[in-house]
């Protein structure tokens, strides 16, 4: 909506907007000034006005209307932008609004904003899948077979389908529901540990993909960085100051300032600049301290912050009181601005002693360490766009009536702005390689004619209805032209906790790690190098800035000649190799151990990850902090979001929700392995108990004239798949193959699991041979061992089954759990109770002789024993990698 109208005296309120677009930091919003001056609340509906609104847009950041009040004379216009507005999602945090709503619905910027997020599946699911056709195949053709030998006889239509029903076994139905409740089972298991603590997974479809990455695409502010700025340098281009010597630009300050208050005197409207002042000190002396005192005002002037006061309890009720009561309590004030570098160099001038004390629309106030207030007042204010890359304020000195346009910004936008110098470009590189963000600062001073002519042109440019951030761009161009360079600042941006043995880890686990940052190529490098994204030896190829096709494809070229260095390419850049060459840039990424792309905007990180996906082949995960990683990873096979200063979008929208970037190496080189382990040996042993009951269903079908009888009825087939064996099969979610602090000692184990091997159709095969193999044992022994009445075959062959299972899940088993011998021992327990229920099967008398129990053992062995021979000559002969590390 609009914003017409507040309580609050300064006609401007707070809105937190961490839900819209993932900053933590508070927002100014500004009331229509012609509504805002009506005297009374009930005035707003007795006046004529009317509001011209653009058609609702994507962008968050952005807004062009016109508010015009036709009753007035003459009628008064006033431009709107989106200071003026309050989207939808957004929390008023100070005072009480009014204002006329222009969207609803579908047009606000908030749900126009959201994607529609797929739905994942994970890769062993789809092999599964896989399988599952091959035995439906397989059932149809048994069926067919069977037909077959019977010769077509009579209704054989019928026939086949009493096969097909028969046969039913082989397509595990069960598969679905057991795979389901391990997936919950390693959920559980990943909230419960505790060496990741605060860890959310928020779905239960995918944690075996964790098992599977080849690629991890990674935010940097705040994911690898903790987004919390230090001020740490400040260059005046003959001085640098750095964290030890901040004292010294402390004594210039208070020495210019005591100087300009000692010179004023009485007569406090004396127009005399500080420099004149200094005569007395020596030539070099002066210049420096004057351009320490200009730099320092300039930093502490030219910015978004607000100071904002807690009221506290006990101060006096009356409004009067309770703002002289708090404007100089230090321990009260907080800074409130939307980027955390600007609160960083705020909270530094006020360290070096220039405190900026108060900040509402017109004016703002700073305090000298001597104590007395400065009033500047606030003209303009040019705010930060990733397009023009720098803000600006134009302020008047009330002491003094000067007029002076300040701007800070990047290093590259502020270059052609300033007046010539030659030491800007070469700083700025040098502060980038050790890590720190750069902000130029510069100003110029304007007289008062000179002002009040920008201003009219601005004004007609901010009202015009198209392009018109174009008009309003070119009028301030026109002030940005041989500005006087006053220093350089230097922020570090510390990394979170953990970061390069995680990284280091994840690579030695064969995990190619790709950087996308909105933020600039020089600090991105810099992070890219003392994280140990790229490792000290290698080169890094810095993609040159390209535009169009011939460019990008000498660029590429170049880039060919070089082997295994990192890559480092800008957004841009990006966009026109994947405009042209897009099969042959993918190709030539994929193989660099390490790319970063800086300047990324959030469609461009999601579409990196789709292209990585199509190209490859192969599983990625994307991990981040804030809202605009949500769509890079609501785009990759697996979502991994860290709850950080940005809010909780990313958390809310990932697969798996963590509170450090360092508890990713455990969560995928521990639960990742162990969740994929332990699903394909589940999936494969679920496939092979249905496999086994009905090769003894083929087998007894053929022996009996292939009469499609069924074998096993009512409750044997129901417990089989159910009381009987599901507790064994079911604890295989337990079982471990490698002990957790092994994996995390050599992650190089991880290689190994992104082939896949676990599940394939080569062990898909073994396992459909063992289970011919034990099916037909169990069905001829039993008809071999054959009593003169049928009941027995089914007592003797279903004992053996189930004995068989158990068995076989004891020899799948890698680690034992206690659980998993309380499941084996209560399964058998239920089966042993039960037969004494189930006497219309079983021939009760029968079952208690010698005769029962040596049969059934015996074909029990002849099933098993072969097998176990087998796995315990292989593990001598052939051990796998991770035995030769436990043993």
């Amino acid at each position: 909506m609009v914003f017409l109208r507040t309580s609050e005296k300064a006609g401007s309120c707070f809105i937190r907007t961490d839900q819209l677009d993932g900053e933590t930091d508070w927002k100014l919003k500004v009331a229509v000034s012609c509504t805002q001056r009506l005297p009374a609340l009930g005035d707003l509906f007795s006046i004529n006005a009317y509001v011209y609104a653009q058609k609702p847009q994507l962008d968050i950041h952005s807004f062009e209307g016109t508010f015009t009040r036709e009753d007035s004379d003459p009628p008064i216009h006033e431009s709107l932008s989106i200071e003026n507005t309050l989207w939808a999602g957004t929390v008023v945090a100070s005072g009480t609004v009014i204002g006329v709503v222009i969207y609803t619905g579908k047009e606000t910027r908030s749900v126009m904003n959201t994607s529609n997020p797929k739905s994942k599946a994970g890769l062993l699911d789809l092999e599964l899948n896989q399988l599952t056709k091959a035995l439906f195949l397989a059932l149809v053709a048994l069926s067919v077979v069977m037909v077959t030998l019977q010769g077509f006889v009579g209704p054989w239509y019928r026939n086949l389908l009493r096969f097909l029903l028969l046969f039913s076994y082989i397509i595990p139905i069960s598969l679905r529901v057991n795979l389901d409740m391990g997936k919950a089972a390693y959920g559980w298991m990943i909230m419960r540990d505790e060496s990741i603590p605060g860890t959310v997974v928020r779905t239960s479809t995918i944690p075996e993909e964790l098992g599977r990455l080849v690629y991890l695409l990674t935010d940097k502010t705040g994911t690898l960085t903790q987004n919390e700025m230090v001020f740490k340098r400040l260059h005046l281009g003959t001085v640098s100051y750095g964290p030890d010597t901040m004292d010294e630009i402390q004594n210039h300050v208070v020495d210019s300032y005591s100087q300009t208050h000692s010179q004023a005197g009485g007569n406090t409207t004396s127009s005399t600049p500080p420099r004149k002042a200094q005569s007395s000190a020596p030539k070099v002396r002066k210049s420096v301290s004057s351009r320490v005192h200009e730099a320092v005002k300039a930093v502490a002037l030219c910015h978004n912050v607000t100071p904002v006061y807690e009221s506290r309890a006990g101060a006096a009720t009356d409004a009067e009181f309770a703002e002289v009561d708090q404007d100089f309590s230090d321990e009260n004030r907080t800074y409130q601005a939307s980027s955390p570098d600007e609160v960083a160099l705020v909270q530094w001038t006020e360290s070096v002693g220039l405190t900026l004390v108060n900040r509402d629309l017109t004016s703002m106030q700073l305090r000298t360490p001597s104590g007395q207030v400065l009033t500047y007042c606030l003209l303009q204010t040019f705010p930060f766009t990733s397009e023009s890359k720098r803000m600006g304020v134009i302020v008047r000195d009330e002491s003094t009536a000067e007029i002076t346009f300040y701007m800070k910004g990047a290093d590259t936008a502020m270059s052609t702005i300033v007046q010539y110098n030659d030491w800007l470009e070469e700083e700025c590189g040098n502060m980038a390689r050790e890590g720190l963000r750069t902000l130029v600062v510069a100003k110029k001073a304007l007289t008062e004619e000179q002002y009040q002519d920008f201003e009219s042109r601005y004004n007609q440019a901010r009202l015009s209805l198209h392009d018109r951030a174009l008009k309003v761009a070119a009028v301030v161009e026109s002030l940005e032209r041989e500005m006087e360079l006053l220093c350089l600042t230097g922020v570090e941006d510390q990394l979170q906790a953990g970061v390069r043995p995680t990284l280091e880890m994840l690579r030695n686990a064969g995990i190619k790690i790709w950087m996308l940052t909105g933020d600039k190529l020089e600090t991105a490098t810099c992070i890219a190098k003392s994280s140990h994204l790229v490792s000290r030896t290698q080169d890094t190829h810095i993609f040159r800035p390209v535009t169009s096709r011939g460019e990008a494809h000498l660029e590429l070229n170049a880039f060919r000649r070089k082997h295994d260095c990192a890559l480092v390419i800008s957004g841009d850049s990006l966009e026109v190799c994947l405009k042209y060459y897009e099969h042959e840039f993918m190709e030539l990424a994929c193989q660099c151990p390490a790319v970063v792309c800086c300047r990324c905007s959030p469609t461009q990180k999601a579409r990196i990850v789709s292209l990585l996906r199509q190209h490859t082949g192969r599983r990625t995960c994307a991990i981040g902090d804030g809202g605009n990683d949500v769509s890079m990873i609501q785009a990759a096979d697996c979502g991994i979001g860290i709850e950080g200063k940005e809010g909780r979008q990313a958390s809310l929208a990932a697969d798996f929700s963590i509170t450090q970037f360092r508890h990713v190496g455990r969560l995928l080189v521990v639960h990742g392995r162990s969740s994929y382990k332990r699903s394909a040996a589940l999936g494969q042993f679920v496939m092979h108990r249905g496999l086994i009951i009905s090769t003894m269903q083929a087998v007894f079908s053929s022996v009996f004239y292939f009469a499609s009888v069924p074998l096993y009825q009512g409750f044997l087939m129901v417990g089989y798949a159910t009381v009987y064996t599901m507790f064994p099969v079911f604890s295989l979610v337990l079982d471990e193959d490698v002990r957790p602090d092994t994996a995390m000692l050599y992650p190089e184990l991880y290689k190994d699991l992104t082939k896949g091997r676990s599940l394939s159709f080569k062990t898909f095969l073994v396992w459909v041979l063992i289970s011919v193999y034990q099916g037909g044992i169990l069905m001829y022994g039993a008809l071999v061992l054959f009593e003169s009445e049928f009941v027995h075959v089914v007592a003797i062959s279903f004992t053996a089954l189930i004995l068989t299972e158990l068995l076989m899940v004891a020899l799948t088993v890698r680690t034992w759990h206690w659980l998993m011998v309380v499941a084996q021992f209560l399964s058998l327990g239920c089966y042993v109770a039960s037969l004494a229920f189930l006497n219309e099967y079983f021939d009760v008398a029968f079952i208690t002789t010698v005769t029962f129990v040596w049969k059934v053992s015996a074909i029990t062995v002849v099933s098993c024993l072969p097998l176990y021979t087998l796995k315990f000559l292989r593990r001598k002969l052939s051990p796998p990698s991770y035995s030769k590390l436990t043993s």
